[in-house]
């Protein structure tokens, strides 16, 4: 399974760990992963998501699942995450 937040598209970091004697080597820095059960309100609904905890703030900050889903583009989104946005859009167009 890829280290990738499926809400933020947040992956794997490269760069060095650093001696006192100012030896490189390479490290990796993994996002902080949580599984998540987000709830939909105009879905009436839970899903489950693998979502970095800066992410899980950021989805809080602009004011839920809803919210995040139709503002952020489909590319940082993962398949999950597409396949509820398109079932938002088309129960807010049922409903309009």
């Amino acid at each position: 399974m890829s280290r990738i937040c499926e809400l933020t598209g947040k992956g794997r970091m490269v760069g060095n760990n650093v001696s006192h004697a100012n030896n490189k080597t390479k490290r990796v820095f993994l996002p902080n992963l949580q599984n998540v059960t987000l709830l939909s309100d105009k879905l009436e609904r839970s899903f489950k998501f693998r979502v970095s905890t800066s992410g899980l703030r950021s989805v809080e900050h602009v004011g839920g699942l809803d919210t995040w889903l139709l503002k952020t583009s489909d590319d940082k989104l993962s398949a999950n995450a597409v396949k509820v946005k398109k079932e938002l859009r088309k129960k807010m167009e049922e409903a309009a």
